[in-house]
């Protein structure tokens, strides 16, 4: 089964329409190189890079452009893939050297599983010649195919609609499955936990080990064991300094690895007009999230990703400037997540597991925040919209209202 990545494709759509390369970056095995390929087949010509294979890397390091040799079956413009290029020392001038002699001659695209803006910092810059966008795990949002259009949303993020496809099933496969392609295909919680077990320790004994400075790999692999139980919390660095036994600067190193690997993602605290608002300390979410064992935890990571992924698409995408953040102030109290848009608070949201009333925390950060709010339940046929003075808030079940964001 091929799922075809409409929402990516759309992306891809915008920003190919202009002569910039397109790199496409994201988690190993969120479906990348399965992406390229469904892109490819709207060219006539096109032609498959990938420089894990010997006998490529050898083919492009003696003959630079051997995408010239490329037998065409018409005179269309033909499409050049390039995968996992950032692992070549040189890669940045290459491409740079690619663009700026075939430039309209040919569509690029590179792939990567880092951030292709991480390795190899040095060497001539790639600025004006690329956009860039990420590639995330399956979300419901995604697989639903209820998306509704973000002009329609930004309108009004608390209207009551009703999804056309049915939600549940999907939502409960993610949970124990996570939106990686093979595991959520697989659809067993066998072959789950087979993949993740292995999924970690390639990327941590592997990659990270291969392409950093991090020479106890040992402290790394704890360290990212202790993350699941941090879930849905300010993450102390301090803390983890202490139970693992080493330096603070380690683990503020070892979490900016993860992160550029795609291992976790963080979420900051905004802090404008919030009393008391705390101001350093992110929470923490992982990709692979079925791993959490706190049930609360799990489904706030679900939803963080749900919201880290549209965010993403429409930074992405050119639809305007949002961010996803936390709210909390020093005497606890907390609504788990704020959309802004153009820097500014748009969207409050807070997730419970079964309680269908309003939460105290987010009543009183809407009061403050003048904004709209919705409170996921992780539960079926949840459906309430009630006042907050001028403001609503929406009370609705999680994958009802989740697989109609854009």
């Amino acid at each position: 089964m091929i799922v075809e990545r409409g929402l990516y494709r759309n992306i891809w759509k915008r920003l190919s329409a202009h002569d910039q390369m397109v790199f496409i970056a994201g988690p190993r095995q969120a479906g990348k190189t399965t992406l390229t390929r469904i892109l490819a087949e709207d060219f006539n010509n096109s032609l498959y890079f990938n420089w894990d294979i010997l006998d490529e890397k050898r083919k492009l390091i003696e003959t630079p452009f051997f995408y010239e040799d490329l037998h065409r079956k018409d005179a269309s413009v033909p499409l050049i893939i390039f995968d996992e290029l950032h692992k070549y020392s040189n890669w940045k001038n290459y491409l740079k050297s690619v663009y700026d002699r075939d430039k309209g001659d040919y569509k690029f695209v590179v792939s990567g599983s880092g951030r292709l803006d991480m390795y190899q910092k040095g060497g001539d810059s790639l600025a004006g010649r690329y956009f860039i966008f990420y590639l995330w795990p399956f979300t419901l949002a995604e697989l639903a195919g209820n998306n509704i259009s973000l002009d329609r949303f930004l309108s009004n993020p608390v209207q009551v609609r009703t999804p056309p496809n049915e939600t549940q099933p999907i939502w409960s496969r993610l949970t124990q499955c996570t939106g990686f392609p093979d595991p959520y295909l697989e659809g067993t919680a066998e072959f789950y936990r087979i993949w993740s077990n292995t999924y970690r320790k390639q990327l941590l004994r592997e990659d990270v080990r291969d392409l950093t400075s991090i020479r106890r790999i040992e402290n790394a692999e704890m360290l990212f064991s202790l993350l699941p139980s941090r879930i849905g919390s300010p993450l102390s660095m301090a803390a983890l300094s202490r139970d693992i036994g080493v330096s603070f600067d380690s683990i503020r190193n070892w979490m900016e690895i993860f992160e550029d690997f795609f291992l976790v993602f963080r979420v900051a605290p905004w802090t404008r007009k919030i009393s008391r608002a705390i101001r350093k300390e992110k929470k923490l979410y992982l990709f692979d999230y079925a791993c959490v064992g706190s049930p609360a935890a799990r489904f706030e990571n679900m939803v963080a990703l749900e919201l880290f992924r549209a965010v993403s698409n429409w930074n992405d995408s050119g639809s305007g400037d949002f961010s996803l953040h936390y709210v909390r102030n020093r005497e606890k109290e907390e609504v788990d997540f704020l959309i802004t848009y153009n820097h500014t608070p748009f969207l409050l949201l807070e997730c419970k597991l079964s309680d269908d009333h309003a939460s105290k925390s987010l009543i009183k950060f809407q009061k403050v925040l003048n904004i709209p709010a919705v409170q996921l339940v992780n539960k079926d046929g949840i459906c309430k919209l009630i006042s907050n003075n001028n403001q609503k808030i929406m009370i609705i079940s999680a994958d009802h209202w989740l697989s109609l964001l854009p």
